[in-house]
């Protein structure tokens, strides 16, 4: 079936930095106009990022080079396997940062070409080094058809230097499987509070998430909404009242399109935007750094943005429709199932809705109003149904309609979710200068 949609810190510790920096400066030495980053990155000249001027714009093999990457990150990010999508977000961000730094300034494309490679394959190969030897044959594959002599060697250098130094920066920063799944006991049942939900009543995920160290957040709950509604008020009960209609399994007042839309975008976040930014870099109108540098900010955007997410989800420990609708004082069903199983954390705000408030923010500011052409999306969780957007307000509101035509989510918590991702872009965006971009 196809669809058309209308139209915190992330420095290391100064003596980590320091000791790196160090290690590396006899390879630095042999890159020309190598420069720490710093307070360099406050002073650079964002005019022609924003805009796209720089080196062979739209030139095909450039274009060419950044989806290889692209897709090889892809597939490192697949067969690293990690349970939660955070972990993944951030495998993007710590290697595009790196590649971002690497090609940043006025450089030949000898230079840009290794540098962008040799920094997204160090980094990958640290991050999954299961995939080791893909990564090391594609560099090798790109390192040759590089011209050599002494712009080919910086680049190298370069690109060896930045991976080494994100790779600095982020670690131990509490993303990892083991620090966001960290355990959780739920609070006794009372109206409104968060309990285990059918068909497994498993643990909680994501407890640890809102103590992990943000890219560009001075604190993970500077940006936290406010409470969710009173289970008295009516933004509440219309709420209630509209996912106990449109949310079930069974007897659902959903319509068969409604029904399509619920289970695409139930697919993890990262995967369905990842299909979009890479139709963003195929239209290849703008240069390597321009490209390296979204792909890298909209995801530290991300892990921000989830962190933050997570933080508010512990702090209110609101419950999921199936509680309210089978045990709640007003019109109980206790029969009453979603269309898809509940996620095992709190509801309020949702996740998925914050996600793509995020990206459409990041995707405005960084790219325009609406894609040059419009995208067509695919997902697993909806086999054969292709959804095809032409503006970035339009995936936003079918994640916010299909969350509540899941069952899982009420339609205050999207709205929320919605607004808070787009307030965490905003606040990135304007300090993407202390990650080098």
């Amino acid at each position: 079936m196809h669809l058309d949609r209308p139209s915190a810190r992330g420095a290391a510790p100064l003596a980590a930095r320091v000791a790196l920096i160090a290690a590396t400066v006899a390879a630095l030495a042999f890159v020309p106009d190598a420069r720490a980053h710093g307070s360099h990155h406050q002073h650079r000249d964002h005019h022609r990022h924003r805009h796209g001027h720089g080196h062979a714009a739209g030139r095909p093999s450039q274009t060419a080079l950044v989806l290889r990457w692209y897709d090889l990150t892809t597939d490192a990010v697949t067969a690293a396997a990690q349970p939660e999508q955070v972990t993944q977000n951030r495998i993007w961000a710590v290697s595009w940062i790196a590649a971002a730094r690497a090609v940043d300034g006025y450089r030949g494309p000898a230079f840009r070409a290794a540098a962008f490679a040799t920094a997204l394959h160090d980094t990958l190969v640290a991050l999954v080094p299961a995939q080791a030897p893909q990564l090391d044959a594609a560099l090798a594959a790109t390192l040759a058809s590089v011209p050599n002599g002494g712009a080919k060697d910086a680049g190298i250098a370069a690109g060896r230097h930045e991976a080494a130094l994100a790779l600095v920066e982020r670690a131990g920063d509490g993303l990892d499987t083991a620090s966001v799944n960290v355990p959780w006991t739920p609070p006794a049942a009372a109206p409104g509070v968060y309990q285990p939900t059918p068909p497994t009543f498993g643990p909680v995920v994501r407890a640890g998430l809102p103590r992990a160290r943000a890219f560009l957040l001075h604190a993970n709950d500077e940006l936290r909404p406010g409470p969710p509604p009173s289970l008295a008020s009516r933004r509440y009960l219309r709420a209630l009242a509209e996912v106990h209609a449109y949310g079930g399994a069974s007897g659902s007042a959903r319509t068969p399109a409604q029904t399509d839309v619920a289970n695409f975008v139930a697919q993890a976040s990262v995967v369905q935007y990842a299909q979009l930014l890479r139709a963003v870099i195929a239209d290849g109108r703008r240069p390597l750094a321009w490209q390296a540098r979204l792909v890298a900010a909209f995801n530290a955007i991300q892990v921000d943005q989830q962190i933050a997410i997570a933080d508010a989800k512990y702090a209110y420990v609101f419950w999921r429709p199936v509680t309210a609708i089978r045990t709640g004082a007003v019109d109980p069903d206790p029969a009453w199932t979603p269309l898809l199983a509940t996620p095992r954390h709190p509801e309020y705000p949702s996740g998925h809705a914050g996600y793509a408030g995020t990206a459409e923010a990041v995707l405005r500011a960084l790219v325009g109003p609406k894609p040059v052409r419009p995208i067509a999306l695919t997902s697993a969780t909806a086999p054969g149904v292709v959804l095809t957007y032409a503006d970035w307000p339009s995936i936003t509101r079918d994640v916010v309609d299909g969350r509540v035509w899941e069952g899982v989510h009420f339609r205050f918590s999207d709205e929320t979710a919605v607004r808070v991702g787009a307030a965490i872009a905003r606040h990135d965006l304007r300090r993407l200068w202390r990650l080098g971009l």
